[in-house]
């Protein structure tokens, strides 16, 4: 039996919902993602960002996503 390998696997794990976190006055009225809070923090620091710093941010904001306060105590 000859050895055969099989062809290395390039199909992308199916994409998971984002998480949503929750943060008492940290985000007061619509989403935010942590890639654009690094990238609001760096920006502040004075990093300038690259194409790979845009691409970080991107799918930290497919990860984590802060979610405003709920406003009703109903």
């Amino acid at each position: 039996m000859p050895d055969e390998q099989s062809p290395p696997d390039t199909e992308q794990p199916p994409e998971q919902p984002a998480r949503r976190v929750r943060l008492p006055g940290f985000v007061v009225s619509e989403e935010t993602g942590l890639g654009d809070v690094i990238k609001h923090v760096t920006n502040r620091l004075g990093v300038k960002p690259c194409g790979g710093c845009n691409r970080r941010a991107a799918a930290l904001n497919r990860r984590i996503v802060f979610s405003p306060r709920r406003t009703s105590r109903g």
